[in-house]
């Protein structure tokens, strides 16, 4: 068994398909730094990131796959899921390999699969979009938490940053404890020193004097377009999940 450990971040991953061309030597396996290898390895390498080489590979890629074939890879690496790493790394690998494009063939399971990944992590963006909720602290800045299942948070700072251009935000990631702030001139990502509470709220004392007054305006409105008669609890679950329900103000 051949075993390729790496740093475990995209440009990693690039350099070790970099490394496995160079070296005619393709892993069995791909393992974090410090990992255990399994038994009866027979070949271990350490693949040393390469900016210069992931861009190589990269720009190979854009050769031979369309642009959005070419995001849908990056959404697979940011779903975050156990094996993306190694199916990325035998989508690439037969991407180079093939004559023809392979983004159509459908009946080689790991081209399936990456469209199926890519497609959830692209509409878990999208909720993000749809079931974010700001408030407004003291300091005027307003802030969102979130948590979803993917690390699709990067995926919607360009919608972020033009809808909301005339005001400083903030929206993080709960789950991965990192989020973006805009300043009125760009937007930088940023990490809290101190943990924020579980349910992503700042302390009431740091909040806007007219925060509260707001969201109660807006329980109420939705309140008031509430038809009982017509509840679909089912329905609305599968339209607005469960797990975004803890941040959004109309369901506290």
């Amino acid at each position: 068994m051949k075993i390729f450990y790496y740093d475990r971040t995209f440009e990693g991953l690039l350099t070790a398909i970099f490394d496995a061309y160079s070296r005619k030597i393709f892993p069995d396996r791909l393992l974090k730094n410090g990992e255990i290898a399994p038994l009866f390895a027979e070949i271990s390498h350490t693949v040393i990131s390469s900016n210069e080489n992931a861009l190589r590979v990269w720009r190979g890629l854009q050769r031979k796959l369309p642009k959005n074939i070419c995001n849908m890879l990056i959404y697979v690496w940011m779903s975050e899921l156990e094996g993306s790493d190694a199916l990325l790394f035998r989508y690439i690998c037969k991407t180079f390999d093939s004559d023809c494009p392979i983004a159509g063939n459908f009946g080689d399971s790991d081209v399936l699969e990456v469209r199926n990944i890519a497609r959830k992590v692209a509409h878990e963006a999208l909720y993000v979009k749809q079931f974010v909720r700001f408030g407004k602290t003291a300091d005027g800045i307003f802030f969102a938490p979130v948590s979803p299942i993917y690390n699709a948070l990067p995926l919607t700072v360009d919608h972020f940053t033009n809808r909301f251009a005339d005001q400083q935000w903030i929206v993080y990631d709960m789950r991965r404890k990192y989020g973006f702030y805009y300043d009125l001139r760009r937007t930088t990502e940023i990490t809290f020193s101190d943990s924020l509470p579980h349910d992503g709220k700042p302390d009431e004392s740091l909040m806007a004097t007219d925060e509260k007054l707001f969201q109660d305006l807006w329980k109420n409105y939705f309140k008031a377009l509430t038809i009982m008669e017509r509840i679909n609890p089912r329905l609305h679950r599968q339209n607005m999940p469960v797990r975004f329900w803890k941040y959004l103000t109309e369901k506290q």
